[in-house]
């Protein structure tokens, strides 16, 4: 039922949204000749704000695009594209493959299922653009998947990851942004103690939940305050018969949004007083600048219902990886198999999602892998998304992340 109400709400809103759309262009027609209404002009400007602001509170369940044309490579700028590798009816691995001679080393980004499309990390695959092969899980709404391709869990996510490296070949490296990151140690741990060929050589860990039970943040404690029930009754919809993944039980992506609003609200609010003011200023950069942010930050996916419960309930509530308890398929999940991965935890000396201790954890689960082969950085002045995204991932970050690849390369 949550799902038909949210949809109601959205039906319900489009009209005044519409209309807010065509009156805020008409307003736009007028501006050039504002100059001659000294009166009118403040008027004219403020309403086109309001109506732009109005026109663009909403959510979007379409992937924007990644957008990358070019990248210097060293002197020279190459061409971009994307190439589907391997495909699911969950996921695609993605490459953005360069029209360059050079052999770089290969790494797979594995992005988050929290809510949002993989484009969110944009800033972290250009950075990594210039100096890797660099590919990326691209995960799919859920309410685009017909019944009829079967559930997905957390044991599915881990496959996926241990597929997509096979796909990619021995020598790779793996990348995990943020939610994936127990998913990532799982997968590394199952593929050495198989003795898999492809298991990577590197792996970088970044501002994920392996052991939430160290300084809980807001988000830890709010998935403790109930039991795994309570989410499934109260988070948990269905996808309506409008869509291809009709009768598909989702947690909406919409809710996510919401939470990670709520727990900013002053900031996001503050944001949008900004962006009225830039519209009626003629800051247009600023202004546009927005506009991406939120284009992208209101494009919602929805996660299929078991991943999330199954995440929930394992990774914040049951903390199963730290504890020795994590199962993949029915059989133990044993970091301390892993033995020939460089390790390389990050995190954020503000992040409020992810605390500091987190992801540094899994150093200690990862006995075997020798001392010198497992590092740790913590990012002074960032929070959450400055891990991985922004001025201090590009200047302070990743430097970390390039060095220990280039060594094990």
């Amino acid at each position: 039922m949550i799902y038909q109400l949210w949809q109601a709400q959205q039906d319900f809103q489009f009209p005044m949204r519409a209309l807010a759309e065509t009156t805020g262009r008409m307003l736009r027609q007028w501006e050039p000749v504002t100059a001659a209404m000294p009166l009118a002009a403040p008027f004219i400007r403020s309403a086109s704000a309001a109506m732009e602001l109005i026109a663009h509170a909403r959510t979007t369940h379409t992937r924007p695009a990644y957008a990358f044309t070019t990248v210097q490579v060293g002197n020279r700028e190459v061409e971009v594209t994307e190439e589907v590798v391997d495909e699911t009816p969950f996921g695609t691995l993605l490459r953005f493959a360069k029209d360059t001679p050079v052999q770089q080393p290969r790494v797979l980004v594995v992005a988050p299922m929290s809510g949002h499309f993989s484009t969110l990390l944009r800033g972290t695959v250009e950075v990594l653009l210039a100096d890797h092969d660099v590919y990326i899980t691209d995960w799919v709404n859920a309410r685009d998947i017909p019944l009829s391709a079967g559930t997905f869990g957390f044991d599915d996510f881990t496959d996926h990851i241990i597929r997509f490296l096979e796909v990619m070949g021995p020598g790779s490296h793996v990348l995990a942004v943020c939610q994936p990151a127990p998913a990532t140690l799982a997968a590394v741990a199952v593929m050495a103690e198989a003795r898999n060929r492809c298991v990577p050589a590197t792996m970088t860990l970044m501002a994920g939940p392996i052991d939430t039970r160290i300084s809980p943040t807001q988000v830890n404690e709010l998935a403790n305050s109930k039991p795994i029930g309570w989410f499934e009754r109260n988070l948990i919809g269905t996808v309506p018969a409008r869509y291809a993944g009709a009768g598909r039980r989702v947690y909406p992506g919409a809710i996510q949004l919401q939470a990670f609003m709520s727990m900013n609200l002053d900031r996001h609010m503050k944001a949008h007083r900004t962006q009225f003011e830039n519209i009626v200023s003629g800051k247009l950069e600023a202004a546009a600048a927005h506009r991406r942010f939120y284009d992208e930050y209101f494009a919602v996916m929805d996660l299929p219902a078991e991943y999330y419960l199954e995440t929930v309930q394992r990774v914040f509530q049951d903390h199963d990886l730290p504890r020795g308890v994590l199962m993949h398929r029915g059989r133990p999940v044993r970091p301390e198999a892993i033995r020939r991965t460089a390790l390389l935890t990050v995190e954020g000396e503000r992040d409020d999602i992810c605390a500091i201790g987190q992801t540094m954890a899994a150093l200690d689960l990862c006995p075997n892998i020798p001392l010198a082969m497992r590092h740790h950085h913590l990012q002074t002045g960032a929070g959450h998304y400055g891990v991985f995204s922004g001025r201090r991932w590009a200047n302070e970050v990743y430097p970390k992340v390039r060095a220990m690849i280039e060594a094990h390369s």
